[in-house]
């Protein structure tokens, strides 16, 4: 996305809808996202490339979990 990145973007959608969930991905890694600090431990990623079955599975986790994005 040019103008904006995914971590602002939700957070401006979850401003405007408090139970919003999200699911994040990006084709670093898990660590290296967590390294440079743009997700928080609570917050749902899934890395690229991903099968249509683990996407569904992560997808399940974040339907189910509790909370927003």
């Amino acid at each position: 996305m040019p103008e904006i990145n995914g971590r602002d973007l939700a957070s401006r959608l979850s401003s405007l809808c408090p139970k919003l969930k999200c699911l994040f991905m990006s084709g670093y890694t898990a660590d290296i996202i967590a390294r440079q600090g743009v997700l928080e431990e609570s917050e749902q990623f899934i890395q690229k490339p991903f099968s249509m079955r683990d996407l569904a599975a992560k997808l399940r986790i974040v339907l189910n979990s509790a909370g927003g994005a």
